[in-house]
């Protein structure tokens, strides 16, 4: 696949970096764009990159905040991943919302840009979230439909079945953890049929994990309690109230940068 010089990362807490910490870094995340975009950019001292994803944001915003702005930049690939803070609202009309999407791929596409479009994860292993599936599986049915008639590139988050590994997942079970992160790093880079991440970046180099793995009994209680307490209710309470973890936020790379 030709990505050659600028890469534009577009969406909401999952391309900005959430749950992969690097205080050095704007918002003080790092991600699995930024590894892909250092390592693309590994040999070529004019690669630029630009990651105006920002948490919480519904598709929608990313169409009219983000598609203009990426357009701008003049890109030879972009990464797309909108729609899951769209599924786990009460009500949604998946269909209308995925007009809006194709629109928006369109209008991509038409830069000659080489556009990675992203299914959404399966989430049979989460109580909570697995009664999302049906809304999952059908978004990704009408992503697949669209990404095939604008000849986009689908990386199949769907059938990562690592995924269902709570080691990939941070303490809050709603964001990659920086071993997920990673991974999905060398998964997109394997859609771009490029080399993978170096192996000291395999592993938790740069911070180490803060994932959560699965335990038992009263430890299972405590841990389900706390996890409520500090991230559950906290992400009820914002959609209650309308507000959103991104408010606030600026995209972390709106300008073609180096890293």
């Amino acid at each position: 696949m030709d990505f050659s010089a600028r890469y534009v990362a577009l969406g909401d807490s999952f391309t900005e970096g959430v749950g992969d910490p690097d205080p050095a870094r704007p918002n003080g995340v790092r991600g699995w764009a930024d590894r892909v975009a250092e390592q693309l950019g590994r040999n070529s001292d004019s690669f630029g990159y630009a990651n105006l994803a920002i948490r919480g944001r519904k598709l929608r915003q990313i169409m009219a905040e983000q598609v203009d702005a990426a357009v701008a930049l003049q890109p030879t690939l972009v990464t797309m991943y909108a729609g899951a803070n769209d599924i786990f609202r009460p009500k949604v009309d998946i269909d209308s919302l995925m007009e809006d999407y194709d629109a928006g791929l369109a209008a991509l596409r038409a830069t000659g840009a080489a556009v990675v479009l992203f299914t959404g994860f399966d989430a049979r292993s989460s109580k909570v979230f697995g009664t999302m599936r049906g809304r999952t599986a059908i978004y990704n049915e009408l992503v697949r439909e669209i990404a095939d008639r604008h000849g986009a590139t689908l990386v199949d988050y769907w059938r990562f079945g690592e995924y269902h590994d709570w080691r990939m997942w941070d303490r809050d079970r709603m964001h990659m953890s920086v071993a997920g992160h990673i991974n999905m790093a060398n998964r997109v880079l394997d859609v771009l049929e490029h080399e993978r991440l170096a192996p000291e970046e395999h592993g938790m180099a740069g911070g180490g994990s803060t994932a959560v793995g699965r335990v038992g009994g009263i430890a299972a209680l405590r841990d389900n309690a706390q996890w409520m307490r500090e991230h559950a209710v906290p992400w009820v309470v914002r959609r209650v109230k309308g507000t959103s973890s991104g408010d606030g936020l600026s995209p972390r790379y709106p300008e073609l940068t180096r890293l």
